[in-house]
């Protein structure tokens, strides 16, 4: 269909029905508006869900920095020869703070007769790693045990 005007018998323009136009008309307004709601509703979605993952990837980050000082405290802690029952605690520099406790483990009396008890020692290792997390307390704790001679481990009782 041509977009040029047409002329009557007469030289002037011919009155077109609206009809005739029907399919060179734009979008209603009613068409528009439903448009943009479906738009604005995909955006919304669509920045939740990637709002949603930084916040994953936050909450991972900081799970595995706190592994990371778990791991570097506990291995200075098996480290240390001088071992007592004791906590300790302290902070790391990035907003992690960590407390660690040994506690001696005596054995069983049925366990004591089979075991070489007078010169084997057994220690019970715990560390935690602490940090917030918006108004939480995020928590990551490891635990070992440690056996050693007694000569070796230096026991203070």
């Amino acid at each position: 269909m041509s977009l040029t005007p047409k002329l009557d018998k007469r030289g002037r323009f011919a009155k077109v029905s609206r009809g005739s136009l029907r399919c060179c008309d734009g979008f209603t307004l009613i068409e528009t508006l439903v448009a943009m709601a479906i738009l604005s509703i995909s955006l919304v979605v669509i920045m939740q869900l990637f709002s949603g993952g930084l916040k994953s990837s936050r909450l991972s980050d900081n799970y595995t920095r706190a592994i990371f000082h778990a791991r570097e405290k506990m291995e200075e802690i098996l480290l240390d020869d001088n071992f007592t029952d004791m906590a300790m605690e302290g902070e790391f520099g990035d907003g992690f703070e960590w407390k660690a406790q040994t506690l001696r483990l005596e054995p069983a009396q049925e366990e004591e007769a089979e075991l070489p008890v007078d010169t084997f020692s057994i220690f019970s290792i715990k560390v935690d790693v602490s940090w917030h997390e918006g108004s939480q307390e995020k928590h990551f704790e490891i635990s070992t045990l440690k056996i050693g001679e007694k000569e070796k481990l230096k026991i203070e009782y």
